[in-house]
């Protein structure tokens, strides 16, 4: 007596038929894809035995529905990204989602190296000197309008030239004359004493300290030889071709100040009116 050999499902004889063996039978093939073939989610159609068959994230796809939402390629051997309830290749989704290079307008790629600033995206090697058009990378850099500079460009072509050694002010500075020095630059042109935070004053454009400036151009003190310089609120006397600083203009018998007050000369010396009459 030969063996029954039945769809365990329809149990139809599965002798010269295609089947499939489950744990608890074998199913004929109409049996076995409406019990166990699941549903695609695109089309909604039973998955055959004989289709391949796709999974992600608990939904089964036809290999020919799992696509890409916006250009339809086939997603099944490619890389893909999930937004929404949307399938999206890399290039879609990038091109969707991604910043695109301000300089060459192409999309920057997920995981590439790029720059950020002021709300626009480059490409690393898009984001360039405007003057030498060498890529900027990591350095620093200086916005000017619509163009970026590296440092040594920009110092280059704005930064303003120390008047004396004519190299660029990056910082500080000393302003003479409507003209920027450097503050080690701008020294006196006597004993080369740096000026700046100092008291100075010129003669014929260029500047001095006042002890220079005093021992080269200022009027000599009659009575202590020394500069009248006029700095720090110091006052002078003059009289013919003789000048004295206050505090030395006294007479030359009692030492007393003859500032405001009537003097007699007598030949070098300077004399009160009393000590002038007793001689």
């Amino acid at each position: 007596m030969t063996e029954c050999f039945d769809c365990d499902n329809c149990k139809e004889s599965l002798y010269g038929r295609k089947y499939i063996q489950m744990d608890n039978g074998p199913y004929c093939i109409p049996c076995y894809d409406a019990h166990f073939a699941n549903t695609c989610d695109e089309c909604k159609e039973l998955i055959g035995h004989d289709c391949r068959e796709l999974y992600y994230e608990d939904r089964h796809y036809h290999e020919h529905c799992f696509r890409c939402f916006r250009c339809d390629r086939s997603l099944a051997d490619e890389p893909f990204t999930c937004q929404g309830e949307e399938l999206l290749c890399n290039d879609c989704y990038c091109s969707e989602f991604s910043s695109k290079c301000i300089a060459c307008e192409k999309t920057v790629m997920p995981g590439s190296r790029k720059l950020e600033y002021n709300g626009q995206t480059w490409h690393e090697h898009c984001f360039i000197c405007s003057s030498c058009q060498q890529p900027i990378g990591s350095r620093s850099f200086i916005p000017d309008k619509k163009d970026y500079y590296c440092v040594p460009c920009y110092e280059s072509k704005f930064a303003p030239r120390c008047t004396r050694c004519k190299k660029t002010l990056t910082k500080g500075g000393v302003t003479y004359r409507d003209e920027p020095w450097h503050k080690e630059c701008f020294v006196c042109t006597g004993c080369k004493t740096p000026l700046a935070g100092q008291q100075f004053t010129s003669q014929d454009d260029n500047p001095y300290c006042i002890k220079c400036f005093g021992n080269l151009y200022a009027k000599k003190c009659s009575a202590c030889t020394k500069p009248i310089t006029g700095f720090g609120g110091g006052k002078y006397v003059s009289f013919e071709d003789r000048h004295w600083h206050h505090n030395c203009f006294n007479c030359a018998r009692c030492s007393t100040s003859l500032v405001g007050k009537g003097f007699i000369p007598d030949n070098d010396e300077i004399l009160c009116r009393d000590c002038s009459s007793d001689l």
